[in-house]
């Protein structure tokens, strides 16, 4: 059975890594991975990138890479609660 306790005994968050790494490989050059994680403004910069010269696909390719080889913990700790907004 999943631990749906956090260490502190609340409920555990959610822990949005595959979900992010998915989009960003599939439809990241749109920055909706971004959006998902609750960067506006880094999803913003990266649609226009993709839109205007195609390097915000390269960008989310190796950012879905690197979500996805993260461990659970540490994709959460960096992306959902250090709000680290760039690889």
């Amino acid at each position: 059975m999943e631990n749906t306790q956090s260490e502190f005994g609340g409920p555990k968050p959610e822990n949005k890594k595959i979900a992010a790494g998915i989009l960003a490989i599939l439809i990241g050059v749109f920055g909706i991975h971004k959006f998902y994680l609750g960067y506006t403004k880094e999803g913003i910069i990266q649609l226009i990138l993709g839109l205007l010269c195609g390097i915000g696909g390269v960008i989310a390719l190796v950012e879905g890479i690197i979500y996805l080889t993260k461990s659970d913990e540490e994709f959460y700790q960096t992306y959902q609660v250090g709000k680290k907004g760039w690889f």
